[in-house]
């Protein structure tokens, strides 16, 4: 966790998406990982990557963290907000974490 209470990967995420860093972004994720994205399922890092090139990191987006919602567990809620060529917006992301990878993330209206 930082100061803030964040999880590190969490952080580092944000990072390699605002990087553009598509392998450092999947490797934050297990081979059986998942994202769901307002409701569409993506599972394992070849589904996730060919999301990600259109929607995330194709789409030259900038993830900006912000304050969280609920932490329990293995499990944290945060506002974000989302500036890209795709889509631009407020939402809240789910981070399901499993020791130190990302086990599965879910994009949610803000």
């Amino acid at each position: 966790m930082t100061q803030s209470g964040m999880p590190e990967i969490v952080e580092r995420l944000a990072a390699t998406i605002n990087a553009g860093d598509t392998d450092g972004f999947l490797a934050l994720f297990p081979s059986n990982g998942i994202v769901e994205d307002w409701g569409r399922r993506f599972e394992g890092h070849d589904a996730i990557r060919g999301w990600s090139d259109k929607e995330l990191i194709g789409a030259k987006g900038v993830l900006t963290l912000g304050r969280i919602i609920d932490q329990s567990g293995n499990r944290t809620s945060l506002y974000t907000d989302w500036v890209s060529s795709f889509f631009s917006g407020s939402s809240v992301f789910t981070f399901t974490l499993d020791g130190d990878l990302i086990r599965e993330m879910v994009i949610s209206a803000g």
